[in-house]
């Protein structure tokens, strides 16, 4: 069973920082792509960022600029470092693995809020 351990989310001010962190207990080298979506309420989920196994990410247009996604292949892991953050990037955050036998796994979520 593929496990994904969110953390790093929390309250913040407008304008600050968050570093987010997913764990997974498999081999970074098994897994295609990993990603970050968000779900606001209300709203339906999004996709943030996306890293692939060669390392190239992509983002959302709202988040291009501020936001980045990073691996350490070494710790299994892969980060979002968010900065200048705004209000409307609150939500909960989900990490998302796509492996090479073509199934998908989240993660828990962790919540950010950004106050105005």
């Amino acid at each position: 069973q593929v496990q994904l351990v969110e953390s790093g989310g929390g309250l913040v001010q407008a304008g600050g920082s968050l570093r987010l962190s997913c764990a997974t207990s498999i081999s970074m080298f098994t897994i295609n792509a990993m990603g970050w979506y968000r779900q606001a309420p209300g709203k339906q989920r999004e996709l943030v960022a996306v890293i692939t196994r060669r390392g190239s990410p992509n983002y959302a247009d709202s988040v291009k600029g501020r936001f980045t996604i990073s691996r350490d292949n070494a710790k299994n892991t892969v980060y979002l470092q968010m900065n200048s953050l705004k209000p409307e990037d609150t939500a909960v955050y989900y990490c998302n693995a796509n492996i090479i036998s073509g199934d998908a796994y989240w993660g828990q979520g962790t919540q950010v809020t950004v106050s105005s």
